[in-house]
């Protein structure tokens, strides 16, 4: 009895072993299979103009994102929608199917599969880029497949801009991040700014949702919440006055360093821990870039400083223009120009990864985070062309204007601290992120605590790396995939409450890919 009682035990561990073996290949069918139904269905639903499993435009589209890892992904078919309804209609079809789907913008994610998908439906909003302003309303109207720097040059003839990303090829899918704009210290995260989106949610129903009507709540999460509640066809944005390409009301531009890190590391604490005058007009952004050719690493640190006068007053910048630089490009400036200081940041054909944090302005966590960073680049420098370590002060002001507009989901406690980006890019012809480079990666930015025996002391030292100082939210647009964003946010129990509202199933978790936690 013992021995058929073992032989059974191990009968039916193998069987557990063997459903285990087989479980990725048959989930891997049944997603093939589940995509190959709605794509039949869009494809008579839509025509096959606007619905593409093959061809010219398909290959394109399929490989052109801005990561090198979301461009080798092979979708089903690929969905290019003129209008709303066209939107709903592929909704509704991966909905019944229950197919996987994924959605892009502007193609700017560096997340590995939030905007491309294997085996699924990718609906693709480059035929969706309109742009205007409602001078009666004084609102401006965005479709999502419009780049920021489009966006810009519609609108400057206005004399209006909207908050929005700081590079020219990033696109909307910004605001749903939350969003960090050039504009954002005197007016809050880039979702602050949103008057209404349209929305079509997982089932493929259509809500418009506003701080005031029925979906306030969906309104709320919207702001930070990432392709995590529906799909966003529409943007009515309250816009900012900047100006045309004649009104120069800025000064500021950019300055390059190749030394004195430390000196910078600690004017960019004290700006971010003391400057906050929302009527000021002040903003910055500091990034220490590490350029690898081989076996140099060449130290390249930019800062970006703009005011809204006639020059960078000293009691402000003083700090940074007290160190020595290199080159310095400075002047007066039109919102235009001043947007355009970082140029499209539109390189592809490498990998690209972001890592979020964030610091209040203290000078030892900066210089700690500075070196575990410049460590990481040596010991894999192999692997990159680019590292950069930024920051981005968010003052108290910022924090106050979008709690003027009835807030957002992130609900950051205060001001005065940094969003923290790690990035990385990594050379041509790498197509995957080495195990080696991954691990060392999730050590970096997930506040991981290192014990190791000090050789010279014979003592145990804890190496800390680079954890958010605590209550502070990570900014989910320059995040790792893995990293748990919305736990971060001050208003992730009721994120998580109204997700469960508006899809009950929890459809777009199971078949898109994004920030996770809900």
């Amino acid at each position: 009895m013992f021995f058929r009682s073992c032989l059974l035990l191990k009968m039916s561990l193998f069987a557990a072993q063997s459903v285990a073996a087989l479980l990725p290949a048959v989930n891997q069918l049944a997603a093939r299979t589940a995509a190959l139904a709605a794509c039949a269905e869009l494809t008579t639903l839509l025509g096959p103009s606007i619905v593409k499993s093959s061809g010219a435009e398909y290959e394109h589209a399929a490989t052109n994102a801005w990561n090198l890892e979301n461009s080798e992904y092979s979708p089903t078919c690929i969905v290019f929608p003129n209008t709303t309804t066209h939107v709903q209609v592929a909704m509704t079809a991966i909905y019944h199917a229950e197919s996987d789907f994924a959605v892009q913008a502007g193609s700017h994610s560096a997340m590995k599969g939030w905007n491309t998908v294997q085996d699924g439906v990718l609906i693709i909003f480059s035929s969706m880029q309109n742009v205007a302003y409602d001078v009666a309303q004084d609102t401006i109207i965005l479709e999502p497949g419009v780049h920021w720097h489009d966006a810009y040059a519609s609108l400057e003839p206005h004399g209006v801009a909207p908050l929005g990303g700081r590079a020219g090829d990033i696109g909307m899918g910004l605001l749903l991040g939350g969003g960090l704009s050039w504009l954002s210290p005197s007016h809050g995260y880039a979702a602050d700014m949103l008057k209404s989106v349209d929305v079509v949610l997982a089932n493929g129903s259509l809500v418009t949702a506003t701080a005031g009507n029925e979906h306030s709540d969906l309104f709320r999460a919207l702001k930070g919440g990432g392709n995590r509640f529906g799909i966003a066809t529409r943007y009515e944005l309250y816009p900012v006055h900047t100006g045309t390409q004649e009104n120069k009301t800025y000064f500021g531009g950019t300055i390059l360093f190749d030394s004195n890190a430390e000196a910078l590391l600690n004017a960019t604490a004290k700006y971010v821990r003391e400057v906050n005058d929302p009527n000021a007009g002040e903003f910055i952004l500091m990034s220490f870039i590490n350029a690898v050719a081989g076996n140099n690493i060449s130290p390249l640190y930019f800062l970006w400083a703009f005011y809204k006068g006639s020059e960078l007053p000293t009691e402000i910048f003083g700090d940074f223009l007290a160190i020595p630089s290199v080159f310095s490009q400075l002047g007066q400036l039109s919102y235009f120009e001043l947007q355009e200081t970082l140029g499209l940041a539109n390189e592809r054909g490498q990998i690209q990864h972001f890592g979020a944090s964030a610091l209040v302005g203290d000078e030892t966590l900066y210089l700690n985070a500075f070196n575990l960073w410049n460590n990481f680049t040596t010991a894999h420098k192999e692997f990159f062309n680019m590292t950069t370590l930024a920051f981005t002060p968010i003052p108290e002001s910022q924090i106050q204007a979008g709690l003027a507009r009835g807030g957002n989901i992130i609900h950051a406690p205060h001001g005065q601290f940094a969003a923290v980006q790690i990035y990385e890019a990594f050379n041509s012809g790498i197509t995957e992120i080495p195990l080696s480079v991954q691990t060392a990666i999730g050590q970096l930015i997930e506040g991981s605590v290192i014990l190791f025996l000090d050789p010279q002391t014979s003592l145990t030292i804890d190496v800390f790396r680079i954890p958010p100082s605590p209550g502070l939210p990570l900014y989910l647009n320059e995040c790792d995939p893995d990293q748990h964003v919305f736990e971060s946010y001050g208003d992730y129990e009721m994120l998580k409450d109204i997700y469960a509202k508006y899809d009950p199933i929890r459809f777009n978790v199971r078949h898109c890919q994004g920030p996770v936690g809900l």
